[in-house]
Order: C-alpha cells, then structure tokens, then sequence
C-alpha cells in the first residue's frame, strides 16, 4: 500500500489487465512483475539496530507504471514501461529522515522488472529474489544499503486470497501479498560510516490497473510485525471530511491463524499532530488504531519522516517507522503511511 500518484485515476483503464475475483495467486510466478498492469510496486519497511543499540526505520520501494504511450513504436526508445524507486533512512539519533529516489524507462539494462521473480533494479539499485530471500542494494546520496530479508513465516495474502477490495466497485481492488517478520541482517553506511546491523521488516507487493476511487482524498495505512510471531495490515481510504470512505485489514494472531478485518472493524484516531516546516502539511503522526480485537497506540520513532517524492512520484506524504503500544508496553514495531495530507491525491 504505497503512494503512487499516476493510480489515482477514479475509472479503470479498459485497456490494461484487469484485477479478477477469479484467480488464484500462483508463486514464485507472482513475486515478478506483472507487465500489462497499470501499476505495480514492491515495499519494504522495517527497524534494525546496529552493535550499539542504535535504532533505524528503512524504507525501500520499487515502482512499475505502464504509461501505454507509443507502445506499437518499435524503437528501443519507447517508454513501454517506467520504473521508480524510493528510499529512505529514519536516524533518531540526529532527528533526521534521509531520502533520494530515482526515476527511468525500462531497458537498455539500466533498469528493469522481470517477470517470474522478484527481480528489478534502476542503475546501482536493486531487489532481487536469490532463493526465498531478498537482497537489496541501495547507493543513495547521504546512505547506503547491502542488506537481505529472509522469510521466517508463510505469505500472508490480503483481503479475499490476495484480491484486496479499496472501494464499493469491483474494479476497485488489487492484487495484493505481504510477507511479515522478514529477518534482516546486512549493512547500512550513512555518510562513509558502515554499520552492521539486524532486525524485522516487511514486504507488500501490490499491483493494479485502477486504484483510488474518486471520494477518497488519500489513506493510512499499517504494517506492524506484533510480539510473538503475530503481523497487522490495516488500511482507511480517508473522504472529503476525513471520515473512512473504505477500510479493511488483517491479523496474523500468534498461532498463525489470520482474521480478515471489514471495513467497520478498523478505526484510526489521531493522538497527536505534527507540522512540516518544509511543505506546511500536518500529519497525525501519533494514532490509536483499533483492528478487530486488537487496540493500539502508534508512536513514531522520530516526528519527522516525511518524504517529497515530487521529482519522482509526484507528492508528499508522511512514512514513517513506528512503535505499537498496548498499556505503555510495545507491542510490535512496523511503519505508518500517510497520504492525502498535503494536498488529495488526483491523476
């Protein structure tokens, strides 16, 4: 569930694939691209910790767009399909988000989605499958990254067996599979200083030819590796009045059973707000989150993890690694996503 401006159109485009109640997800097929779709993204969140203690929230996203402009031109030169990818360093210890991004049309072996499996890359950024885990390489401006995700529980697939509902119309929805409590080890080096560290991610991977339906303004979203073994997803599309418009979730309990959340089991509060300096945009970057059974306070690791991906995607939005309290005691760590805050998200 990641923010993407070109998918914000209210109507589906007839002329792209289109997301079916009928088909059944198939692996490793399906952690590869899915080229005749509109929109497709791979994201990873997560906290790690380096040999001092010192805490990280990591962000990494690979996005696909197919543009359909000029694809029966048979030049090389063709934008047939656009990459883009962001990333992101969450350092409490300085208060300070470290971001960049990049931006480019598939080919030429600069930058690529394969098909099959996880395998995609701009320039000197990548994620790639090699066996069950994932290695990603990052060369950002102020921050690097050399790390590998290794799966420790079985895919958890959204909404109705990975077809994920985000409006009242069928074309509303997308294919959609997260894969909890990734084990991380690897490096992070910020400024020239290499640092080893550890910790738990998350992986979404998302893909789609229509997505935000016209009444909803932006959303926030959930991912939290809970204590125990147990995961959360949860999701509000937010109206005009900054009511639900549309809401859904669910919950990997400890034993590894899972509850798909309805709409009117999720509910979002906010707690606290915090103001850019940089954009004016407020956030509530502290929520109370109810799912289900479940009743949380989400806690930012620092107040200030918001991202201008204007050069790339198009907005700005707030992305943020977070602590899941119950009675003052931590509950689960994982990252909270808000859009729609700066100015609604449009085509």
């Amino acid at each position: 569930m990641i923010v993407f401006a070109w998918l914000c159109a209210a109507a589906v485009a007839q002329d792209y694939a289109q997301v079916d109640p009928g088909v059944e997800l198939q692996f490793p097929r399906d952690h590869g691209s899915h080229l005749q779709f509109r929109t497709e993204w791979w994201y990873l969140t997560g906290w790690v910790k380096d040999a001092r203690g010192a805490h990280f929230g990591i962000q990494i996203t690979f996005f696909r767009n197919r543009p359909r402009v000029a694809e029966a031109n048979p030049s090389k030169f063709a934008p047939r399909q656009l990459l883009f990818a962001h990333a992101a360093l969450a350092d409490a210890k300085n208060g300070k988000l470290l971001h960049d991004q990049r931006a480019a049309r598939a080919g030429f072996d600069l930058a690529e989605a394969k098909e099959g499996r996880t395998d995609v890359w701009i320039d000197d950024w990548s994620l790639k499958q090699v066996g069950e885990a994932y290695r990603a390489k990052i060369s950002a401006r102020e921050f690097e990254y050399a790390l590998e995700f290794k799966p420790t529980q079985p895919m958890l697939l959204q909404g109705e067996r990975g077809l994920s509902r985000k409006g009242p119309q069928p074309e509303q929805a997308s294919y959609y599979y997260s894969q909890p409590h990734l084990e991380v080890s690897g490096s992070i080096s910020i400024r020239g200083e290499k640092l080893a560290v550890s910790g738990q991610a998350w992986l979404d991977h998302e893909w789609s030819s229509s997505y935000l339906a016209k009444e909803a303004v932006g959303w926030d979203w959930i991912g939290i590796n809970l204590a125990a073994g147990g995961a959360l997803m949860a999701f509000r599309m937010r109206d005009q009045s900054g009511g639900a418009f549309w809401a859904g979730g669910a919950w990997r309990r400890p034993d590894g059973s899972v509850r798909m959340l309805a709409r009117d089991e999720i509910h979002f509060e906010p707690l606290r707000r915090w103001r850019s300096p940089r954009t004016g945009a407020e956030y509530p970057v502290a929520m109370r989150v109810r799912a289900g059974e479940l009743d949380l306070e989400l806690e930012p690791l620092m107040d200030d993890q918001e991202l201008d991906s204007r050069a790339s995607t198009g907005t700005i939005y707030w992305e943020g690694a977070v602590r899941a309290l119950s009675l003052g005691k931590v509950q689960g760590l994982g990252y909270l996503e808000l859009t729609g805050y700066w100015k609604p998200l449009r085509l």
